[in-house]
C-alpha cells in the first residue's frame, strides 16, 4: 500500500444510537469538558466545575441520544423543540477517538433526513473557532448571528429523499 493510500480516513465505523438514561449524566458531563476544553480554553472560558454543570442543568434524557459504536459509548446528541415548529441540537459529542472518521457526518445525516422528513428547521450554536462549525457548514447550516463567544447556526428543511 502506498503512503498516500495509508493516510486515507477508514471508513466510518457503523453506529447506533439508543435512548439516554439518568446513568449517562456523569459520563456525558465527563465526555463534554474533554471534548470543549480546547475551544473553552482558547476563549478564555474553561471552568472545570462550569463545563460539566451546564450539561447536568440542562440534560434531558427523554430528548437525548446515546451514540454507541462497537458496543461502546462514543458520543451524544440532544434535539429538543424549538418555539418555531424546529429543533434545537445540542449536546453532539463524540470522544476524540471517535472524531475525524465520519462518525460525526453520520449521526449528523440521519438526524437531518428525520428534520427533512418532518419539514422541521434545525437550530445550534457552535463557539467560535470550533472546528466543528465546519462539519455544520458542510451539512447546509448557515450562519444567523455570531457574538465573540458563540457563532448561531440555522438549517431550513430540505429535500425529502427517496429510500
Amino acid at each position: 500500500m502506498s503512503a498516500a493510500a495509508s493516510r486515507l480516513p477508514a471508513d466510518p465505523p457503523s453506529w447506533h444510537l439508543r435512548p439516554s438514561t439518568q446513568a449517562d449524566l456523569e459520563p456525558l458531563a465527563d465526555l463534554r469538558a474533554v471534548v470543549m476544553r480546547p475551544d473553552l480554553e482558547r476563549l478564555g472560558r474553561y471552568d472545570e466545575h462550569r463545563v460539566r454543570q451546564r450539561l447536568r442543568d440542562s440534560f434531558s434524557p427523554v430528548r437525548t441520544a446515546i451514540i454507541v459504536v462497537g458496543g461502546e459509548f462514543a458520543g451524544s446528541i440532544t434535539l429538543r423543540p424549538h418555539g418555531d415548529g424546529g429543533q434545537w441540537l445540542e449536546h453532539f459529542y463524540l470522544a476524540p477517538r471517535h472524531q475525524g472518521r465520519g462518525l460525526g457526518s453520520g449521526v449528523l445525516r440521519a438526524v437531518l433526513a428525520e428534520a427533512d422528513a418532518r419539514g422541521q428547521t434545525v437550530r445550534l450554536n457552535v463557539l467560535q473557532g470550533s472546528p466543528a462549525r465546519r462539519l455544520y457548514e458542510r451539512h447546509g447550516f448557515t450562519v444567523e448571528s455570531e457574538d465573540p463567544v458563540d457563532v448561531f447556526m440555522t438549517r431550513a428543511p430540505g429535500p425529502v429523499r427517496a429510500a
